[in-house]
C-alpha cells in the first residue's frame, strides 16, 4: 500500500507517524511545500519574541525522526491531482503515486485587495520566513502598522508589542476577536492593549500603502478610510486564512469553506482523506465546519490514518474552542459562544479587573462559554460542554452566579 500525504504541518505528521505505527509494510510519503522541517506555525510568535530558536519550532527535534520511522519526507509543491488515476502532480516536473492520499495542506494567508501589498516592508507572518523578515524590521521603536485584530492577528500583536515596537492595530470589523468574543469581551480586550500601549482602530480600514517618499526610517505610509495616513517601518497583513484547496481545481472532490469529510475524514473520493485546517468535518455541536486549531489537526490526523490502513474509526466532532494570551490577559471561548436560537444566557463582569464570563445554554445543557481573565474555569467549562451532562437544578444556579462552574462541574460529572 502507498500511503501519500500532501502537508507538513501537525495533521500531516501526525498521520504520517500514525500510519507507519499501524501499518508498518506500506510505503509512507510525507509532501511538504516549505524548504524547513515539517514546523508548528503556532511556535512562530516565540520565534518572534525570542523565546525559541528556529529549531524549537520544529515539530519533532531528534535529527533523522522521519528516516528513522522509514517515512519518505520530500520538498515540493503539488499543482494537482488525479484522483482516479492515483497520480499527485508537482510544480515543476514530476508526479507521485498513490493507493490511499491524505490531503493535510491547511489554510493560507488571505490578500485583501489594497493596492500597495506587494511593496517592501509588507509582510505577511505564516511562515518561518516571513517571521525572519519581520524580525529584521521589527526592532525596538519601529513603527509597526498590524492589519487585522483576529485571533492569529492577536497572537501576532503579543508578539510585536514585546519587541517594543510602537505599535498601531487596524481592524475593518467593529471589535477585536470577532470571531471568538462578543461586543463586551472584545472591549475588555481593546482597553488592555491599549493600557499596554498598543494603539487599536477598530471598523477601520486600510485603503491602501505606498511608499511615503521621505527620508528616515519610515518608508511606508499606510492609508485609512478616515482619510488619514500612518507612517511605517513595517507592515504586517493579518486579514485572516483560507482553507489551502486551490491546487484541487478539476479534481472533482467535493469542497465548501473546505474540502468535505465525512465522520471517517474521507472525501467525495474513496481513496482520498483530508485532515486539519482544510477539511471541513463534523462539529461536536451538530455542524459541519473548518475549526482550525492545532487539536483538532492533530486528531483528524490520527483518525484519517487510522481508516486509511482499513480500520474502522469514526470520529464525534471537533469543538470550535479557541484560548489566547494576548499581553497577559487570558481569553478563551468554547462551542456555541454566541449562543443559539431559544437559548438562554448568563453572564459575569467585572470591567475594573478585565474579568468576565458568559455562558450560554440550550435547555439544560451548556453549549457554549466565553471567559477573559478567568484562567482558573477554562477546563470546567470546556468539560461541560463537550460531555453533554444534563445540568438540573445547577442551570439555575449558574443563570444566577456563573462563578459557580467549577462547582456544577463537580456536581454533574461526579453524578453522570
Amino acid at each position: 500500500m502507498r500511503h501519500v500525504i500532501i502537508g507538513a504541518g501537525p495533521a500531516g505528521i501526525v498521520a504520517a507517524e500514525t500510519l507507519r505505527k499501524l501499518d508498518a509494510d506500506s510505503s509512507v510519503t510525507v509532501i511538504g511545500k516549505e524548504p524547513e522541517p515539517p514546523y508548528s506555525r503556532m511556535a512562530i510568535p516565540y520565534f518572534l519574541i525570542g523565546n525559541v530558536e528556529e529549531e524549537g519550532t520544529h515539530l519533532r527535534k531528534t535529527p533523522d525522526h522521519y528516516k528513522n520511522l522509514g517515512i519518505d519526507y520530500t520538498q515540493g509543491e503539488v499543482a494537482s491531482i488525479n484522483p482516479k488515476g492515483g497520480k499527485v502532480k508537482l510544480v515543476g516536473d514530476g508526479e507521485v503515486a498513490f493507493d490511499r492520499l491524505l490531503i493535510a495542506t491547511g489554510a493560507h494567508p488571505v490578500r485583501p485587495p489594497i493596492e500597495g501589498l506587494d511593496l517592501p516592508g509588507v509582510q505577511h507572518c505564516w511562515t518561518l520566513e516571513d517571521a525572519r523578515k519581520i524580525i529584521e524590521l521589527a526592532h525596538e521603536g519601529a513603527h509597526v502598522v498590524l492589519m487585522g485584530a483576529g485571533f492569529i492577528g492577536c497572537i501576532i500583536l503579543e508578539a510585536l508589542a514585546l519587541r517594543k515596537v510602537n505599535l498601531t492595530v487596524v481592524e475593518m470589523a467593529d471589535r477585536m476577536l470577532a470571531r471568538m468574543m462578543n461586543e463586551t469581551g472584545a472591549e475588555m480586550m481593546k482597553r488592555w492593549c491599549e493600557n499596554h500601549g498598543v494603539a487599536i482602530k477598530t471598523a477601520t480600514k486600510v485603503t491602501g500603502i505606498e511608499s511615503s517618499g521621505g527620508g528616515g526610517e519610515d518608508t511606508l505610509s499606510v492609508h485609512l478610510d478616515d482619510g488619514s495616513a500612518l507612517p511605517a517601518h513595517l507592515v504586517v497583513v493579518a486579514a485572516g486564512v483560507h482553507a489551502y484547496t486551490e491546487f484541487l481545481d478539476g479534481s472533482g472532490l467535493k469542497i465548501d469553506q473546505g474540502i468535505v469529510v465525512n465522520d471517517h475524514l474521507q472525501t467525495s473520493a474513496e481513496n482520498i482523506y483530508a485532515a486539519g485546517d482544510c477539511a471541513q468535518g463534523p462539529d461536536f455541536l451538530g455542524g459541519w465546519n473548518v475549526h482550525a486549531i492545532q487539536p483538532t489537526c492533530t486528531e483528524h490526523g490520527r483518525i484519517a490514518a487510522t481508516n486509511m490502513t482499513g480500520r474502522d474509526c469514526g470520529y464525534s466532532g471537533s469543538l470550535n474552542m479557541n484560548v489566547l494570551d494576548t499581553l497577559g490577559l487570558i481569553t478563551s471561548s468554547f462551542g456555541e459562544w454566541a449562543g443559539v436560537a431559544g437559548g438562554e444566557s448568563a453572564e459575569e463582569v467585572n470591567a475594573d479587573d478585565s474579568q468576565y464570563m458568559r455562558l450560554e445554554f440550550k435547555d439544560d445543557h451548556l453549549v457554549g462559554a466565553l471567559a477573559l481573565g478567568r484562567t482558573d474555569h477554562i477546563g470546567c467549562l470546556r468539560g461541560l460542554i463537550q460531555s453533554r451532562v444534563r445540568l438540573g437544578k445547577w442551570k439555575s444556579k449558574l443563570m444566577q452566579d456563573p462563578g459557580l462552574i467549577a462547582s456544577a462541574y463537580v456536581a454533574c460529572t461526579k453524578s453522570a
